[in-house]
């Protein structure tokens, strides 16, 4: 394979010999990263250059100058290592280290240490140097890659070539370049600006080498916005830090002002720092200037200049204003129920304030009162649809309840038991049509599981014997699976006349082998009929279709007829088709009986082209509890991941409805490639608001500078 290569031009290989793939696109992308690094060395040597006219920035300035001229003259080393690390996360993805994660999760800080957080803060801080520069460029390249790779619509977190392979690759470059920790820490971001610039020519040459070469973009359809699982980005600038963020969550608090021994949440022991840095009183004039719309936020107009015990209050008081501004502006979610979710800021408030494990566990019943409503109003992408109307009257008697009472643990908690009471009852049909659909899809599987032995079993008898084609692959197909629902369920292991199918296999392979049947004419006389009828029922049994099991029929006795006529034994005239047996699915082996198919709402996407080849549900990210917009019939239906098999192959989604859509893994991958499911929550909503709390604390953490402005 001719490797395809971009000069600095961006005129590329011949394009009327090449049709891209996507690994062409990504040696592209690799055959100038040595120029990257030519770039970022000859502007990392005005540091040691005594002519230069303009001062150092000053994040330079305490640099060793020995290090930038070891450096240089290693240049060829930091090459090799810049390409071998891009290659290894272009090629095989980013992992999942969470040492180099740009993002936090809100739950995960309290169990984090200083070098984790400050581990993340230099990763984003990284990662957003690289992409800065082109961030007016990105949308155009995913959306070329994305048609280069085969989907329908725009994939940014599939995109190979995104911002924060480059941030880890460059990590990792510098771990072995520069062993001064120290040092590295004050030469990564600059570095990171540096090569920034550089991509965003990296960026342009590659979009001219995918249009060169006839690559079409995909479009970005307006209702996959904010379909990834993050809430849209509503947290304003405030005194949160993940320092704070994870006392918070820590519970490490000090005592009430007022000595009565209840809780005074929040409060950071670093107090003094803050006050000394002038950013208290900021913050409370933008909390009373903010628009008095509920009682909690009068509560917070009224407080007084703070003091030390105050500002802890204030802190807890953000986080949920935060959280419940990502809520209610989550447009997953219909109107009425973020208006719901909108007014159980008063109560969330009050509870805070008495209950700090509210924030650092997430099982607290007023977190999963929200996570279930949230959840289950997933369910509904119009309020007209079926059932919405219920959901949205126990939602509203549930937030009325709250408005007349002290809101505590005790009150959520039986607030949250009589929500799932009430939907357990409506829920008892749908949960018993989905118990017996998994109950089908597990029957399948464990059919398919000891299927695929058997056929390994019959592979080993049918070497070294002449036996048809159409014939082997009857026995390792359809009949493997015969036999293993026979020993999956033993009422059908043997016919009404008391014959059992495991004998067929041998006798089947003797039966189509010229050389022997010729010495023996009166056995397979006596033995074709109950052959036949053993067969039938095994077929019978896992609901093989009447066409296929016809052919192959009139094949087999076509073949046997010719040994009683001729002397030589040749196999029938292939169909129109060009075999008697219609060939098993090409890549999709995996066998469902029909009834067991309407039981569990079976999906069948057919044998066309993946959209991605070789891509898989867990590169996806999807799980159980994730909700999807599925195709049906040409419709769409709002549906969640329920249940998946135990050897991941077999998933389960069931609508608001209660119908069940199943699946194997592989159509599941064909229809994620041909826009036919769009994932609409891959995890928990209010998880996923509160994880923009820590990551809004996170670039506060970044920019102090900012943290003094409302």
């Amino acid at each position: 394979m001719s490797t395809p290569k971009m000069i600095r031009s961006g005129v590329a290989n011949d394009t009327g010999r090449l049709k891209p793939t996507l690994q062409h696109c990504l040696e592209a992308a690799l055959s100038i990263t040595d120029t990257m690094v030519d770039e970022m060395l000859d502007r990392l040597a005005l540091i040691v250059d005594p002519e230069r006219v303009t001062p150092l920035p000053l994040e330079l300035e305490q640099i060793d100058p020995d290090l930038i001229l070891q450096l240089i003259d290693e240049a060829d080393t930091v090459k090799a290592s810049w390409q071998r690390h891009l290659r290894q996360f272009f090629f095989h993805g980013e992992g999942h280290d969470a040492d180099l994660s740009s993002t936090v999760r809100f739950d995960d800080l309290r169990l984090m240490d200083d070098e984790h957080i400050d581990a993340s803060i230099e990763y984003a801080m990284v990662e957003q140097a690289l992409a800065k520069p082109s961030m007016d460029l990105l949308p155009r390249l995913n959306a070329l890659v994305s048609g280069l790779m085969g989907w329908m619509t725009v994939q940014p977190e599939l995109n190979p070539l995104k911002p924060s392979a480059y941030a880890r690759a460059l990590r990792a470059v510098m771990v072995e370049q520069v062993p001064d920790t120290e040092q590295r820490r004050m030469l990564f971001v600059p570095v990171a600006g540096i090569l920034g610039d550089s991509l965003r020519q990296v960026y342009r040459e590659l979009i001219q080498w995918l249009l060169a070469h006839g690559v079409e973009p995909v479009e970005s359809p307006a209702q996959l916005t904010g379909s990834d699982g993050a809430p849209s980005n509503a947290v304003g600038r405030t005194l949160l830090t993940l320092g704070r963020l994870r006392q918070l969550l820590a519970g490490d608090l000090n005592e009430s002002a007022n000595g009565d021994g209840v809780f005074v949440h929040t409060v950071p022991l670093s107090l003094t720092g803050l006050e000394d840095m002038d950013l208290i009183e900021p913050l409370l004039k933008r909390l009373r200037e903010r628009p008095a719309a509920t009682e909690g936020r009068k509560a917070v107009a009224e407080l007084p200049v703070v003091s030390g015990r105050n500002l802890g209050r204030l802190l807890g008081q953000e986080v949920v204003r935060l959280m419940l501004d990502n809520l209610t502006q989550d447009e997953r979610l219909l109107p009425a129920i973020r208006q719901q979710i909108g007014q159980l800021e008063p109560a969330l408030i009050r509870l805070s304030q008495s209950d700090p494990r509210f924030f650092s566990d997430r099982q607290h019943p007023a977190r999963q009162l929200l996570e279930s409503v949230t959840q289950r109003s997933l369910a509904y992408a119009s309020q007209n649809e079926d059932g919405f109307a219920d959901l949205l009257r126990s939602v509203r008697g549930a937030v009325q309840s709250l408005a007349d009472v002290d809101a505590s643990e005790e009150v959520f908690s039986r607030l949250l038991k009589r929500l799932r009471r009430r939907w357990e009852e409506d829920d008892a049909a749908k949960n018993q049509r989905q118990i017996e659909a998994a109950r089908a899809l597990m029957h399948a599987e464990q059919r398919q599981v000891l299927a695929e032995r058997l056929a390994g079993e019959f592979q080993q008898r049918l070497q070294d014997k002449d036996v048809p084609e159409f014939v082997q692959r009857f026995l390792v197909g359809p009949w493997a699976q015969a036999v293993a629902e026979s020993r999956l369920t033993p009422a059908v292991a043997t016919t009404e006349e008391g014959e059992s199918i495991e004998g067929v296999v041998d006798e089947l392979i003797w039966s189509v082998q010229p050389a022997l049947i010729r010495r023996d004419v009166d056995r397979l006389a006596r033995l074709v009929p109950r052959l036949l009828a053993q067969m039938r029922h095994g077929l019978q049994a896992i609901d093989y279709p009447l066409e296929p099991t016809g052919l192959f029929f009139d094949a087999l006795v076509s073949l046997h007829e010719k040994a009683f006529d001729t002397p030589t034994l040749q196999a029938p005239p292939a169909g129109p088709s060009g075999d008697p047996l219609p060939s098993q699915q090409d890549e999709e082996t995996f066998w469902i009986a029909g009834r067991e198919a309407a039981e569990a709402g079976f999906v069948d996407a057919g044998t066309g082209p993946m959209g991605l080849e070789g891509l898989s549900v867990v590169e996806l990210d999807l799980s159980t509890g994730a909700w999807v917009d599925l195709k049906v019939q040409g419709e769409w239906v709002r549906a969640q991941l329920t249940w998946t098999s135990p050897r991941g192959g077999l998933f389960m989604f069931i609508s608001a409805s209660g119908l069940a859509h199943s699946m194997t893994r592989r159509t599941l991958d064909r229809l994620l490639g041909s826009d036919s499911i769009r994932i609409v929550s891959r995890g928990g909503v209010v998880e996923g608001a509160l994880d923009a709390v820590a990551q809004q604390a996170m670039l506060n953490t970044q920019r102090p500078d900012a943290l003094d402005r409302p």
